[in-house]
């Protein structure tokens, strides 16, 4: 019988373009639709997410001496985000057969939503190569980014700054030493009042790496947010004209460089305040067991 959490799938056969890839599915298994009524779901008997400290105790519910700093209990759709983030890098990284040995190994992070430029890989190849010449520092290289710039002119640009949750979580690349780096302040991450990955990496990154991580990334963004249905969305949703907008964008780039070229250093330096959801403690231990 296979790994329930695994799972092998043919080739995808591309309309649209030259590459195939073979996919390995992985299944988190501590998602909220396996545990529909206890934690890390939502339980019954947890605390209503506004219900007063005082309240709480008196009902008895779970989680009465834990609300986030802003006084609210969890919420396990929220809450989930950010496990399930540091769970898929845990596995691919340290327990996934066939590349827990891989020691160049780099991991491209791709979300449902994003929409990407056909020079990407490409872009993150060049990147990855020069990256020890222009900034051997940098602990993540990024082929996303939100800055608006001309693709006729300047598709070969890149920059480095200190990493940014808003400015650089889009089509980020990590290999092992930052995966390193990222569990040895695993606590740091863990147990950071935000149930945001990247505002939670931001901050261990700023209080707890050796040194504040620091991004490669294209200034001519290669990945674009097509989603208007996410997490922190409400009302309609409609990505074609996204799409649309970034095809005509596309139109007249100069895309796939033969060379990179370094324009700007940037050092913007900010350690992010608590964005709360997560004073659970339940949620802290569970975090740092996939690290363990």
């Amino acid at each position: 019988m296979s790994n329930p959490r695994t799972r092998f799938y043919a080739s995808i056969q591309c309309d649209v373009c030259l590459l195939c890839f073979w996919v390995l599915q992985i299944f988190y298994p501590h998602s909220i639709q396996l545990n529909p009524d206890h934690f890390p779901g939502q339980d019954p008997n947890d605390c209503p997410r506004d219900i007063s400290k005082e309240n709480a105790k008196q009902t008895g519910c779970l989680n009465a001496d834990s609300p986030d700093a802003f006084g609210h209990y969890r919420e396990a759709e929220f809450t989930q985000v950010k496990h399930h983030w540091l769970w898929k890098l845990s596995y691919v990284f340290d327990k996934l057969e066939y590349t827990k040995k891989a020691a160049d190994l780099a991991v491209l992070l791709l979300e449902e939503d994003y929409y990407l430029a056909p020079d990407a890989l490409h872009m993150l190849k060049l990147m990855r190569q020069q990256k020890s010449s222009l900034c051997p520092q940098c602990s993540i290289v990024s082929v996303g980014s939100y800055e608006t710039s001309d693709y006729a002119t300047r598709s070969s640009v890149v920059s480095t700054n200190n990493w940014i949750s808003d400015k650089h979580n889009m089509g980020m690349s990590i290999d092992r030493e930052a995966w390193s780096q990222l569990k040895a302040c695993a606590e740091t991450f863990c147990k950071f009042d935000d149930y945001n990955w990247d505002w939670s990496l931001q901050f261990s990154g700023m209080t707890c790496w050796k040194a504040p991580i620091q991004v490669l990334y294209a200034r001519t963004s290669r990945v674009f947010h097509i989603g208007q249905c996410g997490i922190h969305h409400k009302g309609t949703c409609d990505p074609s004209k996204i799409v649309e907008d970034v095809n005509q964008q596309l139109a007249g780039a100069k895309l796939f460089p033969s060379e990179i070229s370094l324009e700007s250093v940037g050092g913007v330096k900010m350690v992010p305040k608590p964005n709360g959801g997560w004073g659970d403690p339940r949620d802290h231990k569970l975090c740092m067991s996939f690290i363990q």
